[in-house]
């Protein structure tokens, strides 16, 4: 049976709650530098200044085909919520970071095999009023929500600025005055977070 919300074709101009979990629910950052290196991978290839390697091998680089409107790293899983310009950037861009970071996660650990389990799922989030709503639900995964260091609610609320976290495509759409009672009120919609839990993270 395929696995729920594998999206063979992605569509241009379109946004994705993109996640992915450890092989057999195991953890996938063990230590806060996994949760860093993590980030550093993402920061490498959507910061707007291209990168390179220590040979001067350019990263590719998805700054004009890609925004990274939320993310959250938790011990075991991971979720982003991404808009992309092309057909393929999503895929290339997931191809690179799981490889990279299962080579570096395996080397650490002296450990072989599979970090994630399977190919990342992903959401078509074609409402974009939902855009919102799926950004604190992103963002309410910690329990510590409010002083989670890995995810981006801090560039939410002006706390943090980097040019590879852009949430403005979703503040244009945002109808509330401030985005930390927004999310704050959602604790209070349990049923409704656990209907999106299903939906999205299964």
């Amino acid at each position: 049976m395929p696995s729920r919300n594998v999206i063979k074709r992605y569509g241009a101009g379109h946004v994705y709650h993109v996640y992915n979990r450890g092989n057999d629910k195991k953890n996938i950052f063990v230590e806060e530098a996994d949760f860093a290196v993590f980030l550093a991978l993402l920061r490498r290839h959507l910061s707007k200044d291209q990168t390179a390697d220590r040979l001067g091998r350019p990263y590719k680089n998805y700054y004009d085909t890609i925004e990274l409107l939320a993310f959250c790293l938790m011990p075991n899983h991971f979720h982003l919520l991404l808009y992309q310009e092309t057909e393929t950037a999503i895929t290339q861009l997931m191809r690179s970071i799981s490889i990279s970071y299962a080579g570096y996660f395996n080397k650490k650990y002296g450990r072989v095999g599979y970090v994630f389990q399977g190919i990342f799922k992903a959401s078509l989030i074609d409402n974009h009023s939902y855009w919102c709503h799926i950004s604190r639900y992103i963002h309410l995964n910690p329990a510590d929500w409010r002083t989670w260091e890995w995810s981006s609610l801090p560039y939410y609320l002006g706390e943090k600025r980097a040019d590879w976290v852009r949430p403005d495509r979703l503040f244009e759409v945002f109808e509330g005055e401030d985005y930390a009672d927004f999310v704050a009120d959602y604790e209070t919609h349990k049923a409704m977070l656990d209907e999106l839990k299903h939906l999205l993270a299964n």
